[in-house]
């Protein structure tokens, strides 16, 4: 999705010579995908990025399976997280597949005294509660409740909290993360029938160059386990890059539904897409306007992915005692729809405040122990209607 962007100071033409003020040189490096074939960025350092001065020994944040094959619809109630201060120990990854990973995290404290890189997992981090800033070698990128910052493999980075209440739901995608095909156009460019386009995305500003030498702690993530790293320069020493390779963000306030005479379906909330699933945002809207319409949604049979709702605030017509931070799981294979009497209910409304993010997958996702912890038993039970 990024356009091309640059910023700080680089040479006018890529691999020639670009020195310093004193006449050393500045080190190109070139952070690419999928080989040399998809996007990349050219970023030029102080240093060079190879120093490691010290390797720690590896442990394990492999999630561990709890419900590897289930056929039951699912809810968990995710603010049952508990706050940790630590940024790394608060993510609790609850469903998982080799696609994907979906955690939930509540992290009290920013993250000073380390740096952090996912070297094989795109990461969606939407902010459901708190505010702060994204700190990368590309520059900053504020945040705030409702933003999405899509962090690309192999991004170093830092989480900069304003507060100690934070409320994060997390995707790790095993694929890059993109904007949906059909929005773009064969040059890239977001088309006009996007519910988005280039001026919503928050692109990384305020570049800082930390020219420091000494000892930083990078802790890479790659196969289910933590590698220390302690590196000899600052991982933040861009003097400046350019390329399509970058974090970014996007407010689901700036999602600008797409709808109709009759309900719509889910496709038209998505938002992005990675390899065998999609993310879409359900925004506040006005309801389908057909004179005999029915605003609730159609029981459905998901035959080929699970579906999974984060429900992130407002009143949701088709469900009951829905709360903030919910996550509903409705696996492929059985059918889900509204709850009992909530599609008369629906009839004549005129819009919706609904906020939430969805998920669909298409490989079955399986529970982790914490999943188990936060899950609410008899959710499977709450479409029975009252049979005397």
């Amino acid at each position: 999705m990024p356009v091309y962007h640059t910023l700080g100071s680089i040479p006018h033409k890529r691999h020639t010579v670009f020195r310093k003020p004193d006449g050393s040189l500045y080190a190109e490096e070139l952070v690419s995908t999928e080989g040399f074939s998809s996007l990349y960025s050219l970023v030029y350092h102080c240093h060079p990025p190879t120093i490691v001065k010290e390797l720690g020994e590896p442990y394990s944040v492999e999630p561990k399976i709890a419900r590897e094959k289930h056929l039951r619809h699912t809810s968990l109630t995710g603010f049952k997280i508990k706050p940790e201060n630590d940024y790394l120990e608060s993510r609790k990854p609850v469903l998982v597949n080799s696609d994907l990973h979906i955690s939930l995290a509540a992290p009290r404290h920013s993250m000073t005294d380390y740096f952090y890189k996912n070297s094989q997992a795109d990461e969606v981090i939407f902010i459901h509660e708190g505010s702060g800033t994204l700190k990368t070698g590309f520059g900053k990128i504020p945040f705030e409740y409702g933003d999405y910052l899509v962090v690309p493999r192999g991004t170093i980075y830092q989480m900069e909290f304003n507060t100690e209440d934070n409320r994060l739901f997390i995707v790790e995608s095993f694929s890059p993360i993109r904007t949906p095909k059909r929005y773009r156009n064969e040059w890239g460019q977001l088309m006009e029938h996007s519910p988005f386009c280039e001026r919503d995305i928050k692109r990384p500003q305020d570049l800082e160059t930390i020219d420091e030498k000494g000892d930083f702690k990078v802790l890479i993530k790659k196969q289910g386990l933590i590698y220390p790293y302690i590196y000899g320069t600052h991982p933040f020493d861009f003097i400046g890059w350019d390329g399509f390779h970058y974090p970014w963000a996007f407010s689901i306030h700036d999602f600008e539904p797409i709808t109709g005479r009759v309900h719509q379906p889910p496709p038209v909330h998505q938002t992005f897409e990675g390899h065998n699933f999609v993310i879409c945002s359900f925004c506040p809207r006005k309801y389908d306007y057909h004179p005999d319409a029915i605003p609730a949604p159609y029981n459905h049979s998901n035959v080929d992915s699970d579906e999974v709702l984060y429900y992130v605030d407002g009143d949701f017509m088709s469900r009951k005692s829905v709360v903030r931070g919910q996550i509903t799981l409705h696996p492929g294979g059985i059918p889900h729809g509204p709850h009992p009497g909530t599609v008369e209910k629906s009839i004549g409304k005129e819009r919706t405040e609904e906020l939430a993010v969805m998920i669909d997958p298409f490989k079955p996702l399986m529970l982790t122990d914490y999943a188990l912890s936060i899950e609410d038993e008899s959710y499977h039970k709450s479409w029975q209607e009252n049979i005397e």
